[in-house]
């Protein structure tokens, strides 16, 4: 997705300067990111992210959004100890704001050299309990940051805490500044009112409700997704009269595409041309949870519907009834759900403990702390009668409550389908007087966030059972391969049910063959889910039987017709032999493979395809062969990575090829990081799955012998295995070799039918002995063994020489492998000879 909307507009792209703007009484550009017109509508020409340095135990700068940032010279370093606003406020985790007046005397931190008419914001940023940076906004005004602008800044720094929190501990995302802005959704414009053409980006067709497609530049267009009760003040605000100059603010509504309603917050300047006409239109929309609320409670409890309409989790409708603290002028604002006759905090604004009684810093000191319900007697009475308590200044109450409202506190019981879901504490130090219609906002508020908090306590549920069974579907770990390394991420869709179709597996088929497996089952729902898991398995089952991956890819399509099921897979098989490096590709339908040379040219594997699984019994998937060499890295994608409503397949597949052409190798955890991107939009779930070839530290040395079966074959597989180990310089351990190869060679002919063939493999220091054969059965070894038995010692013999025995299935029988230590370490100086021996030697 386009940053910014800059793609589809012709901006530049945010962080960078732009001239001209760093003025923010002026209008910002229809060339200016839409970063920058944010920013400048909140009164700030200058964000500047600063994080902590562990090394140094400074603040250190990481990342700028705004106008001209060499124009203010900020500090690159600032003192964690110091005295500059941004260490004050990291310390304290409290804002801090400078008018020009208190700016020029601050001693450090500020614009150098100190400009006139300029302000400044220290925001510390945190989560849940931890301390991730400052945020500090430089602003041109004269007499500071507005109250409204102070609250949009502040909005704006918990969205770039939680785009830090995301990215904990691979250090701060790329370009957080900008991705917190895409996360608070803002969109901007820049209209023409004599044309009606408007510049809109793209975040804000996505507000308003307009398919990229569907939009013809012109405000019509929007116009006509707004409800119709507020067209008459949009039309004011969009076709200005020449008295309108200035900022304007509007409240408004659009219908979404699914039916329900959303409310948008317009902030907007008219700026004037050479003949004082209105020439542009500049301005931003803010979706609800950046909208401003207003002073009357009418306002209020419309903005508390529609932001709690939109929150979905227990910590989303925490965090919006936690925003009635400012409008309230309360000093604490506690939200708990009633679980089990318990009470478990939600959250609690503000966060930090030191607002909070003694008794909660000492026993809560969790984000999620809980308490008997009987150790509040004041909040279970409230609970039992389910009607709100207004306690009034001086009210003594029981330890557990007591310094949370000194000067009032409401106690709030959450009623929502005929029970009492929780419990929303509302405090004040200084003396309250609770008014009438106070009292009316609060009842609304309770009846609303009670519903809410049940509504999102069982799409939680809903959503961790969800995960559970995607988690139980999906590899728990990788395994760790010879020659190489993999890595796989998974991410489930955000919308609805948070449980796809999407898997991704490797298998170890031997110690140097690998199974690398991706796939699709259609739709987002448990039944694809269930599909999906059965899929993985059969493919493992199939794999770990010695097919080749035509056959099972093969097998795995049949069964997926035979389960009568309305739902398709997609599948990308991949067999690659690590010591050579060669890979064998089966393509179901599934999106290409890609492939990271090691001078970083991409190129997509042109792989043969077949039909998607479960489609038809008879479908043909052919192989494609491919070579690997050392230093290439494979990668196996979804759709859903590369392919999206406002993305074309062909377009994802160039950009993650661009990505993954300037990732670093060395760290395929990061590769696969970059690839995902900034996940927090997502239509379709998406697997990655990674390998780095190495290739093997160690070649093997191979030799191979078809058994005869005459009466002198194990005569003739003895012979063979000593010429080899003489050729290879390891007759130290002909002895054991030998006594393995004929015990295993006479099992074959004694105890099954058709072709025998007899492999030695040499790598490092030890010699590996297989002989495979057509039959299915793995070799019985005797329960008991005595004196008078007449056979069975053989295969006890064996297991007792071999530092490993086992068996494992191959392709139409099984292999018996013995491996045997060469007490002497030194490396083969002569290979195998790819040339068949004489006497049936292949």
């Amino acid at each position: 997705m386009p940053h910014d909307g800059s793609a589809g507009a012709g901006l530049s792209q945010p962080g960078t300067a732009a001239a001209g703007v760093a003025d923010t009484d002026s209008p910002p550009g229809p060339k200016t990111p839409v970063s920058v017109r944010a920013l400048t509508f909140a009164g700030a020409a200058l964000a500047v992210l600063y994080v902590p340095d562990a090394g140094s135990g400074d603040l250190r700068s990481v990342d700028t959004a705004g106008c001209a940032p060499a124009e203010y010279g900020l500090p690159e370093r600032l003192a964690l100890s110091g005295g500059s606003p941004a260490a004050r406020a990291f310390r304290a985790s409290h804002p801090v704001w400078l008018t020009p007046a208190t700016l020029a005397s601050c001693p450090e931190g500020g614009p150098a050299p100190p400009r006139a008419r300029t302000s400044l914001g220290a925001l510390p940023l945190g989560a849940e309990g931890r301390r991730l940076g400052c945020l500090v906004v430089v602003g041109a005004g004269g007499n500071g940051f507005e109250a409204e602008q102070q609250r949009f800044l502040e909005c704006y720094a918990n969205a770039v805490a939680d785009v830090l929190e995301t990215g904990a501990g691979g250090g701060p995302p790329a370009a957080p500044l900008s991705s917190a802005l895409r996360r608070m959704r803002v969109g901007s414009f820049v209209l023409v009112p004599e044309t009606g053409v408007i510049d809109a980006d793209e975040m804000l067709r996505e507000l308003v409700g307009i398919e990229p497609d569907d939009f013809d530049g012109r405000a019509d267009s929007l116009l006509a997704h707004a409800l119709p009760e507020d067209l008459h003040a949009l039309m004011s605000v969009l076709e200005p009269s020449p008295r309108t100059f200035g900022p304007r603010n509007l409240d408004f509504r659009v219908r979404c595409p699914t039916g329900g309603m959303r409310w948008l917050s317009l902030r907007c300047r008219v700026a004037a041309g050479a003949d004082d006409r209105p020439e542009q239109v500049l301005g931003v929309v803010t979706a609800t949870p950046v909208l401003p609320r207003g002073a009357d409670d009418v306002s209020r409890i419309q903005w508390l519907t529609a932001a709690l309409d939109e929150a979905t989790t227990v910590r989303d409708v925490s965090h919006v009834v936690v925003t009635l603290r400012e409008p309230l002028n309360a000093d604490r604002v506690a939200l708990a759900e009633l679980q089990h006759e318990r009470l478990q905090v939600t959250l609690l604004d503000p966060p930090q403990p030191a607002a909070w009684p003694q008794a909660w810093r000492l026993q809560w000191r969790s984000e999620w702390p809980d308490a008997p319900l009987s150790a509040l007697p004041t909040l279970q009475m409230a609970l039992r009668d389910g009607h709100m308590d207004l306690w009034p200044t001086g009210t003594a109450f029981e330890p557990g409550l007591d310094g949370i409202g000194p000067g009032g506190l409401a106690v709030l019981p959450l009623p929502a389908k005929g029970r009492v879901a929780g419990v929303c504490l509302i405090g004040w130090d200084r003396p309250h007087r609770f008014v009438p219609e106070e009292r009316s906002l609060l009842t609304a508020t309770a009846s609303l966030s009670g519903q809410a908090l049940t509504r999102a306590h069982a799409y939680d549920a809903e959503q961790e059972l969800a995960t559970m069974l995607q988690r139980s579907l999906l590899p728990r770990r990788l395994p760790e391969l010879p020659g190489g390394i993999a890595v796989a991420r998974y991410l489930p869709a955000r919308r609805g049910l948070q449980v796809g179709g999407d898997w991704y597996d490797v298998i170890a088929l031997s110690e140097d063959r690998v199974a690398l497996v991706i796939g699709d089952v259609q739709g987002h729902s448990a039944a694809a889910a269930t599909i999906m898991g059965q899929m993985r398995t059969a493919v493992r089952a199939y794999a770990v039987e010695g097919h080749p991956p035509d056959v099972v890819v093969s097998h795995a399509n049949r069964l997926l017709v035979g389960m009568e099921t309305d739902l398709f897979a997609t599948c990308c098989y991949a067999e690659l032999d690590m010591d050579e490096g060669d890979v064998l590709f089966v393509r179901a339908g599934h999106v290409a493979p890609l492939l990271r040379h090691p001078d970083g040219s991409t190129e997509e594997v042109e792989v043969e395809g077949g039909l998607p699984l479960g489609i038809s019994m008879e479908a043909d998937f052919p192989m494609t062969a491919v070579a690997l060499a050392p230093g290439m890295m494979l990668a196996l994608i979804t759709d859903g990575l590369i392919e999206a409503a406002d993305l074309s397949l062909d377009e994802g597949m160039r950009r993650a090829r661009a990505i993954l052409a300037t990732a670093d190798p060395s760290d395929p955890g990061r590769v696969a990081d970059d690839l995902l991107g900034d996940f927090g939009r997502r239509e379709d779930d998406v697997a990655l799955l990674l390998l780095r070839y190495d290739g093997m530290k160690i070649r093997p040395i191979r030799s191979g012998w078809v058994v005869w079966r005459l009466p002198d074959a194990v005569m003739h597989a003895r012979r063979f295995t000593a010429r080899t180990l003489r050729r290879w310089k390891v007759e130290e351990a002909t002895d054991p070799v030998l006594l393995v190869v004929s015990e295993l060679v006479t099992n074959a002919l004694v105890h099954t039918q058709g072709p025998v063939r007899l492999e030695l493999v040499l790598r490092g220091d030890r010699v590996r002995v297989c002989v495979s054969d057509s039959s299915p059965r793995a070799p019985a070894k005797p329960v008991i063994v005595d004196w008078e038995s007449t056979g069975g010692r053989g295969l006890l013999l064996v297991e007792a020489m071999s530092e490993s025995f086992g068996t494992v299935p191959v392709a139409g029988g099984k292999q018996v492998c013995s491996e045997i230590a060469v007490p002497r370490r030194e490396p083969a100086s002569v290979g195998a000879d790819p040339g068949a021996e004489d006497g049936g030697r292949s």
